[in-house]
């Protein structure tokens, strides 16, 4: 064999050998994750389909946002977590400080927050709003601030714009 060709057959191998560790440690990643039940599972697809934030009739008494992330975090997802932080605390610093508005950064991969992540049925990376009226949970994930994660003032504007609505501004 030449050197071309072992050098090339020495990528394939390491690049296999990687791959493989990878299927096992998402093997092992799937192992621990809760276990949901069916019941969980058609709230999640309800959540889904629900309305935007800011069609939500319920004012809140209080509101937690809650940013759901894995261990390790791309840029997005570390972004989506920093602006919502940003505009939680730029645009309702008084809110912030009374605790009327709750920023929660979780890592759903720890056990500590398995019982958060079955709460609000996180899967994966999201952000979630929950409006809080008369201490019932009024929990939606909010999807749309993917979208605007590349721009940071179209995020803080919508974010603003959806936090208002849920105090009823």
């Amino acid at each position: 064999m030449n050197k071309k060709t072992i050098i090339i057959l020495t990528i394939l191998i390491i690049t296999l050998v990687f791959l493989g560790i990878k299927v096992l440690a998402n093997n092992k990643e799937a192992k621990n994750a809760p276990v949901l039940s069916s019941t969980d599972t058609e709230a999640s697809e309800s959540q889904k389909e629900s309305k935007p934030l800011t069609q939500q009739k319920v004012v809140a008494d209080k509101i937690e946002v809650v940013h759901f992330h894995g261990t390790h975090q791309c840029w997005s997802c570390i972004t989506v977590g920093e602006y919502a932080l940003k505009t939680i605390k730029d645009k309702f610093p008084d809110e912030f400080a009374s605790g009327k508005i709750v920023y929660k950064d979780i890592n759903g991969e720890l056990k500590e927050n398995q019982e958060i992540v079955v709460k609000y049925q996180a899967r994966g990376s999201s952000l979630f709003v929950n409006a809080i009226r008369d201490e019932q949970d009024n929990i939606e994930e909010d999807v749309t601030v993917w979208r605007l994660v590349n721009s940071e003032s179209q995020f803080v504007n919508y974010f603003e714009r959806e936090l208002n609505s849920l105090f009823g501004k």
